[in-house]
Protein backbone atom coordinates (compact mmCIF):
# COMPACT_ATOMS: atom_id res chain seq x y z
CA UNK A 1 0.00 0.00 0.00
CA UNK A 2 2.37 2.68 -0.89
CA UNK A 3 1.50 6.55 -1.96
CA UNK A 4 3.02 9.22 -3.10
CA UNK A 5 5.02 9.77 -0.30
CA UNK A 6 7.20 7.79 -1.96
CA UNK A 7 8.02 9.82 -4.60
CA UNK A 8 10.68 11.42 -2.15
CA UNK A 9 12.74 8.49 -1.90
CA UNK A 10 15.27 9.96 -4.20
CA UNK A 11 17.24 13.07 -3.38
CA UNK A 12 16.88 16.11 -5.76
CA UNK A 13 20.07 16.73 -7.48
CA UNK A 14 22.88 18.84 -6.17
CA UNK A 15 22.31 22.42 -6.08
CA UNK A 16 25.70 22.91 -7.67
CA UNK A 17 24.93 21.19 -10.55
CA UNK A 18 23.13 22.50 -13.24
CA UNK A 19 23.12 25.89 -12.24
CA UNK A 20 24.93 29.02 -13.86
CA UNK A 21 26.14 30.44 -10.93
CA UNK A 22 28.85 31.88 -13.48
CA UNK A 23 26.47 33.95 -14.66
CA UNK A 24 25.81 35.60 -11.18
CA UNK A 25 29.48 36.27 -10.16
CA UNK A 26 30.62 37.83 -13.24
CA UNK A 27 28.42 41.26 -12.52
CA UNK A 28 30.87 41.22 -9.47
CA UNK A 29 33.32 42.04 -11.48
CA UNK A 30 35.85 40.94 -9.03
CA UNK A 31 37.51 37.55 -7.47
CA UNK A 32 35.69 35.34 -4.49
CA UNK A 33 38.33 34.13 -2.52
CA UNK A 34 37.47 30.05 -2.21
CA UNK A 35 39.95 29.85 0.87
CA UNK A 36 39.55 27.10 3.62
CA UNK A 37 36.45 27.26 5.94
CA UNK A 38 36.44 27.98 9.25
CA UNK A 39 37.56 25.30 11.64
CA UNK A 40 35.04 24.37 14.19
CA UNK A 41 35.06 22.29 17.69
CA UNK A 42 33.20 18.87 17.18
CA UNK A 43 31.71 19.38 20.95
CA UNK A 44 29.84 22.37 19.72
CA UNK A 45 27.15 21.21 18.83
CA UNK A 46 24.67 24.10 17.69
CA UNK A 47 26.20 27.11 16.15
CA UNK A 48 23.95 30.50 14.84
CA UNK A 49 23.66 30.95 10.74
CA UNK A 50 22.03 31.32 7.36
CA UNK A 51 20.13 28.81 5.06
CA UNK A 52 18.82 29.84 2.02
CA UNK A 53 15.40 29.29 1.63
CA UNK A 54 14.65 30.48 -1.56
CA UNK A 55 17.00 32.23 -4.10
CA UNK A 56 16.23 33.90 -8.17
CA UNK A 57 18.82 30.94 -8.90
CA UNK A 58 16.74 27.75 -7.24
CA UNK A 59 19.71 25.84 -7.74
CA UNK A 60 21.00 27.80 -4.80
CA UNK A 61 18.68 26.53 -2.07
CA UNK A 62 20.00 25.15 0.71
CA UNK A 63 23.27 26.64 0.63
CA UNK A 64 23.71 27.40 4.24
CA UNK A 65 26.40 29.68 6.22
CA UNK A 66 27.56 29.41 9.65
CA UNK A 67 28.39 32.35 11.84
CA UNK A 68 31.82 31.05 13.25
CA UNK A 69 32.80 34.55 13.50
CA UNK A 70 30.56 35.24 16.48
CA UNK A 71 32.38 33.10 18.83
CA UNK A 72 35.18 35.73 18.79
CA UNK A 73 32.91 38.23 19.14
CA UNK A 74 33.18 39.67 15.54
CA UNK A 75 29.82 40.87 13.19
CA UNK A 76 28.67 39.05 9.91
CA UNK A 77 28.32 41.65 7.10
CA UNK A 78 25.45 40.03 4.59
CA UNK A 79 25.85 41.67 1.03
CA UNK A 80 25.83 40.82 -2.80
CA UNK A 81 29.66 39.88 -1.61
CA UNK A 82 29.70 38.67 1.81
CA UNK A 83 29.12 36.01 3.53
CA UNK A 84 29.98 32.87 1.31
CA UNK A 85 27.21 30.27 1.14
CA UNK A 86 27.73 26.58 0.27
CA UNK A 87 26.30 23.63 -0.10
CA UNK A 88 26.42 21.48 3.57
CA UNK A 89 27.65 18.46 1.67
CA UNK A 90 29.08 20.01 -1.47
CA UNK A 91 30.06 22.72 -3.40
CA UNK A 92 32.56 25.94 -3.22
CA UNK A 93 31.41 28.43 -1.35
CA UNK A 94 30.16 31.44 -2.81
CA UNK A 95 28.44 34.73 -2.34
CA UNK A 96 24.93 35.41 -3.09
CA UNK A 97 25.63 37.33 -6.00
CA UNK A 98 21.97 38.95 -7.02
CA UNK A 99 22.98 42.64 -8.44
CA UNK A 100 19.69 43.51 -6.53
CA UNK A 101 21.31 43.75 -3.07
CA UNK A 102 23.49 46.67 -2.02
CA UNK A 103 27.49 45.83 -1.51
CA UNK A 104 26.89 48.09 1.56
CA UNK A 105 25.90 45.20 4.37
CA UNK A 106 23.79 44.41 7.03
CA UNK A 107 25.53 43.72 9.86
CA UNK A 108 24.48 40.53 12.44
CA UNK A 109 25.78 40.65 15.95
CA UNK A 110 25.70 38.25 19.10
CA UNK A 111 24.99 40.59 22.28
CA UNK A 112 26.07 39.01 25.49
CA UNK A 113 22.73 37.04 26.31
CA UNK A 114 23.11 34.87 23.05
CA UNK A 115 20.61 37.23 21.17
CA UNK A 116 21.38 37.89 17.54
CA UNK A 117 20.93 41.88 16.56
CA UNK A 118 20.32 42.82 12.76
CA UNK A 119 21.50 46.29 12.09
CA UNK A 120 20.74 47.72 8.52
CA UNK A 121 22.51 50.43 8.93
CA UNK A 122 23.18 52.46 5.87
CA UNK A 123 22.68 49.68 4.02
CA UNK A 124 20.04 50.18 1.31
CA UNK A 125 19.52 46.24 1.76
CA UNK A 126 15.33 46.04 2.72
CA UNK A 127 14.30 43.25 5.26
CA UNK A 128 11.65 41.79 6.50
CA UNK A 129 11.64 39.40 9.91
CA UNK A 130 8.88 37.23 10.39
CA UNK A 131 6.79 39.27 8.11
CA UNK A 132 8.04 42.25 10.04
CA UNK A 133 10.09 45.26 7.72
CA UNK A 134 13.15 46.11 9.79
CA UNK A 135 14.02 49.96 10.11
CA UNK A 136 16.07 50.37 13.30
CA UNK A 137 18.64 47.91 14.72
CA UNK A 138 16.91 44.48 15.98
CA UNK A 139 17.51 42.04 18.38
CA UNK A 140 16.40 38.65 17.95
CA UNK A 141 16.70 36.20 21.46
CA UNK A 142 17.73 32.34 21.45
CA UNK A 143 14.05 31.23 21.76
CA UNK A 144 13.19 32.82 18.46
CA UNK A 145 16.93 31.73 16.81
CA UNK A 146 16.02 28.41 17.98
CA UNK A 147 12.50 28.65 16.12
CA UNK A 148 14.19 29.97 13.23
CA UNK A 149 13.67 33.70 11.59
CA UNK A 150 12.55 34.16 8.33
CA UNK A 151 14.18 36.59 6.37
CA UNK A 152 12.86 38.29 3.34
CA UNK A 153 15.86 39.96 1.86
CA UNK A 154 15.10 42.87 -1.05
CA UNK A 155 12.10 41.29 -1.99
CA UNK A 156 14.29 38.59 -3.63
CA UNK A 157 15.51 36.27 -1.38
CA UNK A 158 14.08 34.46 1.60
CA UNK A 159 17.07 33.59 3.90
CA UNK A 160 16.32 31.44 7.47
CA UNK A 161 18.49 32.54 10.68
CA UNK A 162 18.75 29.53 12.96
CA UNK A 163 20.96 27.09 14.95
CA UNK A 164 22.27 24.51 13.08
CA UNK A 165 24.95 22.18 13.21
CA UNK A 166 28.65 22.73 13.09
CA UNK A 167 29.94 21.61 9.10
CA UNK A 168 31.21 18.70 10.52
CA UNK A 169 30.83 15.19 8.63
CA UNK A 170 27.33 14.45 7.75
CA UNK A 171 25.48 11.22 7.74
CA UNK A 172 24.41 9.99 3.65
CA UNK A 173 21.13 11.42 2.64
CA UNK A 174 19.47 8.14 2.76
CA UNK A 175 17.43 9.26 0.12
CA UNK A 176 15.60 12.13 2.92
CA UNK A 177 16.13 15.51 1.76
CA UNK A 178 16.60 18.54 3.98
CA UNK A 179 19.71 19.22 6.41
CA UNK A 180 17.82 19.98 9.46
CA UNK A 181 18.87 19.26 12.74
CA UNK A 182 15.95 17.24 13.46
CA UNK A 183 16.64 15.22 10.12
CA UNK A 184 20.43 14.45 10.42
CA UNK A 185 19.05 12.91 13.97
CA UNK A 186 17.13 10.78 12.16
CA UNK A 187 19.50 9.49 9.78
CA UNK A 188 21.82 8.82 12.56
CA UNK A 189 19.28 6.78 14.67
CA UNK A 190 17.97 4.98 10.96
CA UNK A 191 21.90 3.94 10.78
CA UNK A 192 21.79 2.62 14.26
CA UNK A 193 19.09 0.16 13.69
CA UNK A 194 19.25 -0.56 10.24
CA UNK A 195 21.04 -3.82 10.63
CA UNK A 196 19.53 -4.81 13.73
CA UNK A 197 16.61 -7.27 13.49
CA UNK A 198 14.55 -6.28 16.21
CA UNK A 199 11.04 -4.41 15.48
CA UNK A 200 11.18 -0.49 15.13
CA UNK A 201 8.61 2.70 16.26
CA UNK A 202 7.95 5.48 14.48
CA UNK A 203 6.37 8.22 15.77
CA UNK A 204 5.33 11.68 14.55
CA UNK A 205 2.49 13.72 13.10
CA UNK A 206 0.32 12.94 9.66
CA UNK A 207 2.68 13.71 7.03
CA UNK A 208 5.99 13.85 8.64
CA UNK A 209 7.05 10.84 6.07
CA UNK A 210 7.42 7.62 8.66
CA UNK A 211 7.06 5.26 5.63
CA UNK A 212 10.29 7.05 3.97
CA UNK A 213 11.99 6.08 6.80
CA UNK A 214 10.49 2.96 7.16
CA UNK A 215 11.71 2.09 3.63
CA UNK A 216 15.23 3.89 4.70
CA UNK A 217 16.19 1.31 7.80
CA UNK A 218 15.26 -2.06 5.07
CA UNK A 219 17.30 -0.44 2.42
CA UNK A 220 20.22 0.15 4.66
CA UNK A 221 20.31 -3.15 6.26
CA UNK A 222 20.82 -6.96 5.82
CA UNK A 223 17.36 -7.49 4.53
CA UNK A 224 17.40 -4.85 1.66
CA UNK A 225 17.22 -7.31 -1.36
CA UNK A 226 14.31 -9.08 0.53
CA UNK A 227 10.97 -8.12 -0.09
CA UNK A 228 9.58 -4.99 1.59
CA UNK A 229 5.83 -4.59 2.57
CA UNK A 230 3.66 -2.19 3.96
CA UNK A 231 0.28 -2.39 5.13
CA UNK A 232 -2.17 0.70 6.80
CA UNK A 233 -3.68 -1.22 9.70
CA UNK A 234 -6.42 1.35 9.92
CA UNK A 235 -7.99 0.41 6.66
CA UNK A 236 -8.17 -3.18 7.41
CA UNK A 237 -11.85 -4.39 9.09
CA UNK A 238 -11.45 -5.51 12.05
CA UNK A 239 -13.04 -9.00 10.79
CA UNK A 240 -10.54 -9.48 8.22
CA UNK A 241 -7.20 -8.85 10.11
CA UNK A 242 -6.52 -12.01 11.03
CA UNK A 243 -6.66 -13.41 7.38
CA UNK A 244 -4.79 -10.16 5.52
CA UNK A 245 -1.87 -10.50 8.01
CA UNK A 246 -1.11 -14.14 8.50
CA UNK A 247 -3.35 -15.61 5.82
CA UNK A 248 -6.22 -18.00 5.34
CA UNK A 249 -6.18 -21.65 4.29
CA UNK A 250 -8.47 -22.83 1.55
CA UNK A 251 -12.11 -23.47 2.96
CA UNK A 252 -11.46 -21.43 5.92
CA UNK A 253 -14.60 -19.04 4.96
CA UNK A 254 -16.99 -18.66 2.30
CA UNK A 255 -15.19 -17.74 -0.62
CA UNK A 256 -11.87 -18.68 -0.07
CA UNK A 257 -11.32 -21.30 -2.69
CA UNK A 258 -7.50 -21.74 -2.43
CA UNK A 259 -4.90 -20.85 -0.12
CA UNK A 260 -4.20 -17.32 0.61
CA UNK A 261 -0.70 -16.05 1.90
CA UNK A 262 -1.25 -13.25 4.51
CA UNK A 263 1.64 -9.98 4.85
CA UNK A 264 3.85 -11.88 6.98
CA UNK A 265 3.93 -15.11 4.38
CA UNK A 266 4.82 -12.42 1.79
CA UNK A 267 7.25 -10.58 3.85
CA UNK A 268 9.30 -13.80 4.99
CA UNK A 269 12.96 -12.92 5.21
CA UNK A 270 12.11 -9.34 4.43
CA UNK A 271 10.55 -5.82 6.01
CA UNK A 272 6.98 -5.38 7.28
CA UNK A 273 5.74 -2.14 7.73
CA UNK A 274 2.54 -1.81 9.98
CA UNK A 275 1.15 1.65 9.43
CA UNK A 276 -1.17 3.66 11.60
CA UNK A 277 -0.50 0.73 14.54
CA UNK A 278 -2.70 2.59 16.87
CA UNK A 279 -5.73 1.83 15.13
CA UNK A 280 -5.32 -2.10 15.26
CA UNK A 281 -7.66 -3.88 17.09
CA UNK A 282 -7.46 -5.39 20.37
CA UNK A 283 -8.07 -9.26 18.74
CA UNK A 284 -5.51 -8.37 16.47
CA UNK A 285 -2.98 -6.75 19.05
CA UNK A 286 -2.94 -10.25 20.50
CA UNK A 287 -2.07 -12.02 17.59
CA UNK A 288 0.83 -9.07 16.85
CA UNK A 289 2.31 -10.04 19.93
CA UNK A 290 2.65 -13.32 19.89
CA UNK A 291 4.19 -13.23 16.43
CA UNK A 292 6.85 -10.90 17.90
CA UNK A 293 7.67 -12.86 20.88
CA UNK A 294 7.63 -16.18 19.05
CA UNK A 295 8.08 -15.77 15.07
CA UNK A 296 5.29 -18.02 14.98
CA UNK A 297 2.04 -17.30 13.40
CA UNK A 298 -1.10 -18.94 12.43
CA UNK A 299 -3.03 -18.67 9.46
CA UNK A 300 -7.23 -18.77 9.25
CA UNK A 301 -8.07 -22.23 9.14
CA UNK A 302 -4.05 -24.06 9.77
CA UNK A 303 -4.16 -26.55 12.06
CA UNK A 304 -0.59 -25.66 13.34
CA UNK A 305 1.50 -22.74 13.21
CA UNK A 306 4.69 -21.57 10.84
CA UNK A 307 7.43 -20.15 11.56
CA UNK A 308 8.39 -16.62 9.92
CA UNK A 309 11.24 -14.83 9.42
CA UNK A 310 9.81 -11.05 9.42
CA UNK A 311 11.48 -8.12 11.00
CA UNK A 312 8.28 -5.37 12.09
CA UNK A 313 8.37 -1.89 11.52
CA UNK A 314 5.88 0.27 13.31
CA UNK A 315 4.25 3.63 12.87
CA UNK A 316 1.82 5.88 14.57
CA UNK A 317 1.00 9.83 14.82
CA UNK A 318 -1.03 8.40 17.78
CA UNK A 319 -0.05 8.91 21.82
CA UNK A 320 0.44 5.08 22.64
CA UNK A 321 0.86 6.48 26.13
CA UNK A 322 -2.23 7.55 26.38
CA UNK A 323 -3.95 4.53 24.60
CA UNK A 324 -2.27 2.45 26.89
CA UNK A 325 -3.23 4.17 29.74
CA UNK A 326 -6.92 3.98 28.43
CA UNK A 327 -6.94 0.31 27.56
CA UNK A 328 -7.05 0.76 23.92
CA UNK A 329 -3.40 -0.47 23.35
CA UNK A 330 -2.21 -3.43 25.03
CA UNK A 331 1.18 -2.30 27.36
CA UNK A 332 2.81 -5.22 26.17
CA UNK A 333 2.74 -5.20 22.49
CA UNK A 334 3.28 -1.47 23.23
CA UNK A 335 6.77 -2.19 25.11
CA UNK A 336 7.69 -4.76 22.29
CA UNK A 337 7.13 -2.24 19.44
CA UNK A 338 8.97 0.31 20.92
CA UNK A 339 12.33 -1.90 21.81
CA UNK A 340 13.44 1.03 19.78
CA UNK A 341 11.76 4.28 18.70
CA UNK A 342 12.42 7.12 16.21
CA UNK A 343 9.89 10.75 16.06
CA UNK A 344 10.78 12.44 12.69
CA UNK A 345 10.09 15.51 13.56
CA UNK A 346 7.29 18.47 12.40
CA UNK A 347 7.64 20.42 9.86
CA UNK A 348 7.16 23.69 11.11
CA UNK A 349 10.21 22.31 13.44
CA UNK A 350 12.26 21.77 10.52
CA UNK A 351 12.09 25.09 8.53
CA UNK A 352 15.30 24.88 7.27
CA UNK A 353 14.58 21.80 5.10
CA UNK A 354 11.30 23.57 3.60
CA UNK A 355 12.93 25.50 0.43
CA UNK A 356 14.41 21.95 -0.50
CA UNK A 357 11.58 20.20 -0.41
CA UNK A 358 9.22 22.98 -2.52
CA UNK A 359 12.20 22.96 -4.95
CA UNK A 360 12.14 19.53 -5.08
CA UNK A 361 8.28 18.91 -5.94
CA UNK A 362 7.70 21.71 -7.81
CA UNK A 363 10.70 19.62 -9.93
CA UNK A 364 8.68 16.84 -9.92
CA UNK A 365 5.11 18.21 -10.43
CA UNK A 366 6.64 20.16 -13.56
CA UNK A 367 7.80 17.10 -15.10
CA UNK A 368 4.95 14.66 -14.41
CA UNK A 369 2.84 17.68 -16.17
CA UNK A 370 5.39 17.87 -19.19
CA UNK A 371 6.50 21.17 -18.34
CA UNK A 372 9.92 22.95 -17.84
CA UNK A 373 11.55 22.41 -14.93
CA UNK A 374 13.05 25.35 -13.01
CA UNK A 375 16.18 27.05 -14.06
CA UNK A 376 18.97 29.73 -13.11
CA UNK A 377 17.18 32.90 -15.20
CA UNK A 378 20.57 34.67 -13.93
CA UNK A 379 21.10 37.43 -12.48
CA UNK A 380 18.67 40.06 -14.27
CA UNK A 381 15.82 37.30 -14.97
CA UNK A 382 12.53 36.91 -13.40
CA UNK A 383 11.89 34.33 -10.84
CA UNK A 384 9.28 31.75 -11.66
CA UNK A 385 7.66 31.98 -7.76
CA UNK A 386 7.68 35.18 -5.87
CA UNK A 387 9.81 35.41 -2.71
CA UNK A 388 7.43 36.67 -0.62
CA UNK A 389 5.21 34.00 -0.92
CA UNK A 390 8.00 31.61 0.12
CA UNK A 391 8.86 33.50 3.24
CA UNK A 392 4.58 33.50 3.86
CA UNK A 393 4.98 29.55 3.56
CA UNK A 394 8.12 29.31 5.70
CA UNK A 395 6.40 30.96 8.57
CA UNK A 396 2.99 28.58 7.90
CA UNK A 397 2.97 25.93 10.80
CA UNK A 398 2.29 22.87 8.29
CA UNK A 399 -0.21 21.18 10.37
CA UNK A 400 0.12 18.62 7.56
CA UNK A 401 3.60 18.45 7.45
CA UNK A 402 5.72 17.30 4.35
CA UNK A 403 2.72 15.78 2.51
CA UNK A 404 0.48 19.28 2.22
CA UNK A 405 3.56 21.08 1.11
CA UNK A 406 3.48 18.72 -1.46
CA UNK A 407 0.17 18.93 -1.95
CA UNK A 408 1.15 22.87 -2.39
CA UNK A 409 3.78 22.21 -4.62
CA UNK A 410 1.13 20.22 -6.90
CA UNK A 411 -1.26 23.29 -6.81
CA UNK A 412 1.27 25.44 -8.06
CA UNK A 413 2.27 23.61 -11.01
CA UNK A 414 -0.88 22.67 -12.31
CA UNK A 415 -2.75 26.17 -11.71
CA UNK A 416 0.26 27.56 -13.54
CA UNK A 417 0.31 25.50 -16.90
CA UNK A 418 1.15 27.47 -19.67
CA UNK A 419 1.92 30.70 -17.49
CA UNK A 420 5.50 31.60 -17.66
CA UNK A 421 5.00 32.41 -13.85
CA UNK A 422 3.54 30.68 -10.88
CA UNK A 423 -0.08 31.58 -10.69
CA UNK A 424 -1.02 31.50 -7.24
CA UNK A 425 -4.83 30.49 -6.55
CA UNK A 426 -7.32 31.06 -3.80
CA UNK A 427 -6.54 28.16 -1.11
CA UNK A 428 -2.50 28.52 -1.79
CA UNK A 429 -3.38 32.61 -0.74
CA UNK A 430 -5.36 31.26 2.19
CA UNK A 431 -3.21 29.29 3.13
CA UNK A 432 -0.24 32.19 2.86
CA UNK A 433 -2.08 34.38 4.34
CA UNK A 434 -3.07 32.61 7.64
CA UNK A 435 0.67 32.26 8.13
CA UNK A 436 0.83 33.79 11.77
CA UNK A 437 4.34 35.93 11.90
CA UNK A 438 6.03 35.74 14.97
CA UNK A 439 5.23 39.68 17.14
CA UNK A 440 8.27 41.95 16.64
CA UNK A 441 10.87 41.26 18.74
CA UNK A 442 10.31 43.62 21.94
CA UNK A 443 14.12 44.62 22.15
CA UNK A 444 14.66 47.49 19.59
CA UNK A 445 18.11 48.52 20.36
CA UNK A 446 19.81 52.25 19.53
CA UNK A 447 16.49 53.42 17.97
CA UNK A 448 16.37 57.32 18.47
CA UNK A 449 13.25 57.94 19.17
CA UNK A 450 9.31 56.69 18.34
CA UNK A 451 9.41 59.41 15.66
CA UNK A 452 11.74 57.58 13.66
CA UNK A 453 9.53 54.64 12.91
CA UNK A 454 8.54 54.63 9.92
CA UNK A 455 5.16 55.08 9.48
CA UNK A 456 2.77 51.53 9.86
CA UNK A 457 1.32 50.73 6.40
CA UNK A 458 -2.30 50.69 5.65
CA UNK A 459 -4.22 47.42 6.19
CA UNK A 460 -6.79 45.82 4.26
CA UNK A 461 -9.64 44.29 6.91
CA UNK A 462 -9.14 41.35 4.61
CA UNK A 463 -7.85 40.03 1.63
CA UNK A 464 -9.30 40.09 -2.07
CA UNK A 465 -8.49 37.70 -4.87
CA UNK A 466 -6.32 38.90 -7.47
CA UNK A 467 -8.73 38.36 -10.25
CA UNK A 468 -11.57 40.76 -8.82
CA UNK A 469 -8.87 43.62 -9.36
CA UNK A 470 -9.22 44.82 -12.96
CA UNK A 471 -6.49 46.29 -15.25
CA UNK A 472 -8.26 49.83 -14.75
CA UNK A 473 -8.40 49.71 -10.62
CA UNK A 474 -4.73 48.39 -11.04
CA UNK A 475 -3.14 51.03 -13.04
CA UNK A 476 -5.28 53.73 -11.30
CA UNK A 477 -4.00 52.43 -7.77
CA UNK A 478 -0.42 52.37 -8.78
CA UNK A 479 -0.71 55.56 -9.73
CA UNK A 480 -2.18 57.15 -6.60
CA UNK A 481 0.49 55.16 -4.77
CA UNK A 482 3.79 56.51 -6.43
CA UNK A 483 4.07 53.55 -8.02
CA UNK A 484 4.60 51.82 -4.17
CA UNK A 485 3.52 48.44 -4.63
CA UNK A 486 3.70 47.46 -0.67
CA UNK A 487 1.00 50.61 -0.45
CA UNK A 488 -0.66 49.70 -3.97
CA UNK A 489 -1.04 45.95 -2.13
CA UNK A 490 -2.55 47.14 0.93
CA UNK A 491 -4.76 49.64 -0.72
CA UNK A 492 -6.38 47.29 -3.50
CA UNK A 493 -6.84 44.43 -0.37
CA UNK A 494 -4.60 41.92 -1.87
CA UNK A 495 -1.46 40.03 -1.10
CA UNK A 496 2.49 41.52 -2.35
CA UNK A 497 2.74 38.31 -4.13
CA UNK A 498 -0.38 38.43 -5.81
CA UNK A 499 0.02 42.20 -6.99
CA UNK A 500 3.60 41.14 -8.18
CA UNK A 501 1.89 38.34 -10.47
CA UNK A 502 -0.74 40.86 -11.58
CA UNK A 503 1.67 43.23 -12.82
CA UNK A 504 3.84 40.45 -14.21
CA UNK A 505 1.21 39.48 -15.95
CA UNK A 506 -0.27 43.19 -17.60
CA UNK A 507 1.55 43.83 -20.76
CA UNK A 508 0.63 47.82 -20.08
CA UNK A 509 3.02 47.82 -17.20
CA UNK A 510 6.25 48.41 -17.90
CA UNK A 511 8.75 46.90 -14.95
CA UNK A 512 11.95 49.10 -14.47
CA UNK A 513 14.43 46.34 -15.34
CA UNK A 514 12.92 46.40 -19.17
CA UNK A 515 13.61 50.19 -19.05
CA UNK A 516 16.95 51.55 -21.46
CA UNK A 517 19.39 53.46 -20.91
CA UNK A 518 18.16 56.41 -23.71
CA UNK A 519 14.68 56.49 -22.16
CA UNK A 520 16.02 56.85 -18.53
CA UNK A 521 18.39 59.88 -19.38
CA UNK A 522 15.70 61.40 -21.35
CA UNK A 523 13.48 61.22 -18.23
CA UNK A 524 16.32 62.68 -16.04
CA UNK A 525 16.45 65.57 -18.68
CA UNK A 526 12.46 66.59 -18.50
CA UNK A 527 12.55 65.81 -14.74
CA UNK A 528 15.63 67.77 -14.03
CA UNK A 529 17.13 64.91 -12.25
CA UNK A 530 14.34 64.51 -9.42
CA UNK A 531 14.13 60.78 -9.05
CA UNK A 532 10.63 61.10 -7.49
CA UNK A 533 9.37 62.85 -10.42
CA UNK A 534 11.17 60.20 -12.64
CA UNK A 535 8.88 57.44 -11.15
CA UNK A 536 6.21 59.42 -12.14
CA UNK A 537 7.16 60.14 -15.22
CA UNK A 538 8.19 56.24 -16.28
CA UNK A 539 5.70 54.58 -14.18
CA UNK A 540 8.06 52.27 -12.56
CA UNK A 541 8.82 51.53 -8.92
CA UNK A 542 11.55 53.94 -7.37
CA UNK A 543 13.46 50.74 -5.93
CA UNK A 544 13.40 49.31 -9.17
CA UNK A 545 15.01 52.29 -11.15
CA UNK A 546 17.42 52.37 -8.44
CA UNK A 547 18.72 49.33 -9.19
CA UNK A 548 18.27 49.62 -12.74
CA UNK A 549 20.37 52.97 -12.68
CA UNK A 550 22.79 51.14 -10.66
CA UNK A 551 22.81 48.26 -13.00
CA UNK A 552 24.00 50.51 -16.27
CA UNK A 553 26.21 52.74 -13.70
CA UNK A 554 24.00 55.86 -13.93
CA UNK A 555 23.79 58.33 -11.37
Amino acid sequence: MKNRDNDTLNPPATTTRNDYSDDWQDHLRTNTRTGAEPHFNADRLQIPGLTILWHPNPYRIGECVAFSSMANATAVDLSRLSPRFSAPREGKPRPLADPHLSRRPIQFEQLDDGAIRINRGESSITVEANGVPLHEPTAFDSAEIQQGVVLLVAKRLVLLLHMMEPPVKRPEALGLIGESRGLLRVRREILKVADLQGPVLLTGESGTGKELVAHAIHQNGSRRDDPFFSINMGAIPPSLTASELFGAKKGSYSGANQDRPGFFQRADTGTLFLDEIGTTSPEAQVMLLRALETGEIQSVGAQKPQVVDVRVIAATDIDLDVSVASGQFKAPLFHRLASFEIALPPLRDRREDIGRLLFYFLQNELEQCGQHKLVDPGPYGKPWLPAELVSQLALYDWPGNVRQLRNVARQLVINSQGSPTALIDTRIEQLAQSAQPAPAPAAVVQAESPSNAAPAAPQASSYRQPWEVSEEELLTTLRESRWNLKRAADLLGISRASLYVLVDNNPKIRKASDLTRVEIEQSQLRCNGNLDAMVQDLEVSKRGLQLKMKELGMR
